[in-house]
């Protein structure tokens, strides 16, 4: 964030997050699966690699737009500049950054499917050859598999993010 960093840092980092976002989890997916073979370490490194642009985006972006007054407290009382970061900005941040991770977690958990697809493996990997083989009730049951799993992630999401806002 340009607020609690100096330019140096924060512009290679900014433009290095930039990349990483800007490629879809599929490009990125297929590259790992050239690079390291199929299976859910490719997958595993594609949605971290995108997740770690987004979030990095999201958490500039909410550390940018705290209150200046518990940080310029902090910083009468005498406090380095580490700890002006932990007591002044990570309070003010930490339900924003809670939230933003869980959603990030949601939305993966749905990407997992589709990167399976291409082979990096997971549940999508296992419907997508349930598929090729015509095994539709297994393909039915996977997607069963696939609708309770994401809706049990979104309620638990919301419940955790309800308790820290």
């Amino acid at each position: 964030a340009r607020n609690v960093s100096p330019p140096w840092l924060q512009q290679p980092m900014r433009l290095l997050m930039n990349l990483l976002r800007s490629v879809p989890d599929l490009v990125i997916g297929m590259l790992f699966i050239v690079a390291v073979g199929l299976g859910p370490f490719a997958g595993v490194m594609a949605l971290a690699l995108n997740t770690g642009g987004v979030l990095a985006k999201l958490f500039s972006e909410a550390v940018e737009s705290i209150d200046k007054g518990p940080v310029e407290g902090v910083r009468a009382t005498g406090a380095t500049p580490l700890q002006e970061v932990v007591w002044g900005v990570i309070p003010q941040v930490a339900p924003l950054w809670s939230s933003y991770a869980l959603y990030r977690f949601e939305s993966n958990s749905r990407s997992a499917t589709v990167l399976g697809l291409i082979g990096a493996g997971g549940i999508g990997q296992t419907l997508f050859e349930s598929l090729n083989s015509f095994a539709y009730a297994q393909v039915s049951a996977i997607a069963i598999v696939i609708v309770v799993a994401v809706t049990l992630i979104d309620l638990l999401s919301q419940t955790i993010r309800a308790r820290l806002l």
